[in-house]
């Protein structure tokens, strides 16, 4: 594994763990040059899953799209990387558990949101504003009135 920071190709491994019921290895590496540390995952290489977009286009499952998606709606919020990336690791094994070649952008969005909503309200919002297309600040009472509701029910 070469070092992302200064190409050495010798990282030694300082840690492994599992993730995600064991389907995966979090791997942290030091750079034995550099001496800087990083992170690797090594996942078993499942079939192909394809993407079908709300124009009708197709493109390959990319897990990365997910992930950046909700490190958008976290943003400055407190919900540290390795929680954004459970929820990334839990919305791709409910995918592959389907069975499904192919899913909606749409299926996924919904998954998505619904693990945001119980996340964290702020990127909720963030995330159901840009998904669904709110037009108008009355859109937005109508989902911050939702959450006002969910969190009368938690007390």
């Amino acid at each position: 594994m070469k070092c992302p920071f200064c190409k050495n190709s010798n990282t030694e491994v300082i840690d492994s763990r599992e993730v995600l019921n064991g389907d995966s290895i979090r791997r942290r590496r030091q750079c034995e040059s550099c001496s800087r540390r990083f992170t690797t995952y090594e996942k078993v290489d499942l079939a192909d899953i394809t993407v079908i977009k709300r124009n009708n286009t197709r493109e390959p499952f990319d897990r990365n799209k997910i992930l950046n998606g909700i490190m958008r709606a976290c943003e400055k919020r407190p919900i540290s990387w390795e929680r954004m990336d459970e929820v990334a690791d839990k919305i791709e094994a409910r995918i592959r558990k389907g069975g499904a070649r192919e899913i909606s952008s749409k299926k996924i969005g919904d998954m998505l949101i619904k693990e945001l909503f119980s996340l964290d309200p702020v990127a909720y919002l963030r995330f159901a504003s840009v998904y669904y297309n709110f037009g108008s600040p009355g859109e937005f009472r109508k989902y911050v009135s939702m959450l006002g509701k969910k969190a009368k029910r938690m007390k």
